[in-house]
């Protein structure tokens, strides 16, 4: 990989807010390459993903896309950050160029020579990647974790050897890059699929189409571990050239992982191994029993000792930004639940909270997605936690089928301090203040990760004034 980098063109588009083509930038520049990025955001936006590049040999174009670095003049590959859009006509004209159209995944999937476990799905793929990443450690402390949860893929790739465990979150973004040029892991892990980032694809089909990918290319050696209770996870089976292992909470009696009274069973060729269902709020539901499930089949395909999935379900802790334990106020908890951006993420939040709470003050509302709403509307007027709507262009669609329902509301609130004051005013001991949204961030916030930290500081100020 190192010696074709050498001297070749490349143009990185989007180098992005939260660093997502800084790995990239980093790599390809270090490894010879000829590097230019160009970002419709200028400089002062950039600063903190220029900083961490600062002193290679990189050219920046940025505030404004330059048709010249997508021609055969300027460059020899595009390199696409996940946030481009597919159908970018800047895209298009190197396509017609007949320029090669990378994304970090791709680049790393060629360079990586240790089999790779990915992770996707609509919900539940970084928990799931997270949870795997610690099993895999606990047998090899080597593990490397990385992809769509922050953390580049490529920074890790030259310490990889051949036996090194590799665990990937990835996108549907970056799966199509990945079926693009027909890479795939070695076990591939699809947790769900419902509808979510609509405004990105033709309708919900189209996006489901694209999570399957991950089970298109790997190989008839590979491994796919499919949700057997999602039926958009089903139709893998027959897509995929690997063998298909399932995972569900009803047991069909034949191999898989599965939910059996308080246990998770993993049965391969007849034999069983058991091990006691999570207890953590992050395993929570049958979202989280789901989610443990995923993680026991697909580390035990990939190699790990049982005991490494023991120890690794244990000490899961959870992961920043879904169903995250902030604090505890004067006896009420306080949950960062802002990864929750599609309705059926909000809702298996939800769910597990309403078990957990006395009353549950719900934080939800934001941009638009392109989502059908209803399903997390019907969620709320069935469980009834009491509502807090933050500002954004999805929320007034939000408020009109609470309406419908008969389901009060406050808001709504354009500042994050002020709704979890409102919130924390009327709480009370054993009760759950969550910032669940169901919905995008943008508008009031710069990502959901922004929104997020915006509400753990919003908590400590709480926790400050007591």
């Amino acid at each position: 990989m190192t010696d074709r980098l050498a001297g070749t063109r490349y143009t990185v588009m989007g180098l992005g807010v939260l660093g997502g083509g800084v790995g990239v930038a980093h790599y390809l520049a270090t490894h010879g390459a000829v590097v230019t990025v160009t970002d419709m955001r200028d400089a002062a936006q950039l600063r903190t993903s220029m900083d961490a590049l600062a002193g290679l040999p990189i050219t920046y174009h940025l505030g404004a896309h330059d048709a010249a670095d997508f021609t055969r003049g300027n460059a020899d590959v595009i390199v696409r950050n996940p946030g481009v859009p597919r159908r970018s006509p800047y895209l298009q004209m190197a396509r017609e160029a007949g320029l090669a159209i990378e994304m970090e995944m791709s680049l790393f999937f060629r360079a990586c020579e240790a089999p790779i476990l990915g992770v996707t799905g609509t919900k539940g793929k970084t928990s799931v990647s997270t949870l795997c990443g610690g099993i895999l450690n606990a047998w090899k402390s080597e593990t490397v974790l990385a992809g769509n949860m922050g953390i580049s893929a490529l920074a890790a790739v030259d310490d990889i050897e051949p036996g090194t465990p590799v665990v990937i979150e990835l996108s549907s973004w970056q799966l199509e890059a990945l079926d693009e040029h027909r890479l795939g892991p070695k076990v591939a892990v699809i947790t769900n699929v419902s509808p979510d980032h609509l405004d990105q694809y033709d309708g919900f089909d189209d996006y489901a189409a694209t999570k399957r990918t991950i089970g298109h290319h790997v190989g008839p050696e590979g491994i796919v571990v499919y949700n057997a209770d999602d039926p958009e996870c089903v139709k893998i089976v027959a897509e995929t050239p690997g063998r298909a292992i399932p995972f569900g909470l009803h047991d069909t009696g034949g191999d898989g992982a599965w939910l059996v009274g308080e246990e998770l069973v993993w049965r391969a060729s007849g034999r069983e191994e058991r091990l006691p269902r999570p207890t953590q709020l992050q395993l929570g539901g049958d979202h989280g029993a789901a989610n443990a499930l995923a993680a026991f089949a697909a580390t035990r395909a990939y190699g790990a000792p049982l005991e490494a999935v023991r120890h690794g379900l244990e000490v899961f802790a959870g992961v920043p930004n879904r169903m995250e334990e902030v604090a505890t106020v004067d006896g009420v908890l306080f949950v960062n639940d802002t990864s929750a951006t599609a309705p059926a993420a909000a809702i298996a939040g939800l769910r597990v909270l309403h078990e957990r709470a006395n009353t549950v003050y719900l934080i939800a509302g934001g941009a638009d997605k392109k989502t059908d709403l209803t399903p997390f509307a019907d969620e709320i007027a069935r469980l009834r936690p009491r509502v807090l709507l933050l500002d954004g262009t999805a929320t007034p669609r939000l408020r009109e089928l609470l309406d419908e329902h008969g389901v009060p509301y406050a808001g709504p609130f354009t500042s994050m301090a002020d709704v979890v004051r409102a919130a924390a005013t009327e709480a009370r001991d054993g009760d759950v203040v969550t910032l669940t949204p169901g919905c995008a961030s943008f508008g009031l916030f710069r990502n959901e990760f922004d929104r997020g930290e915006q509400f753990r500081a919003a908590v400590h100020a709480l926790r400050i004034a007591v």
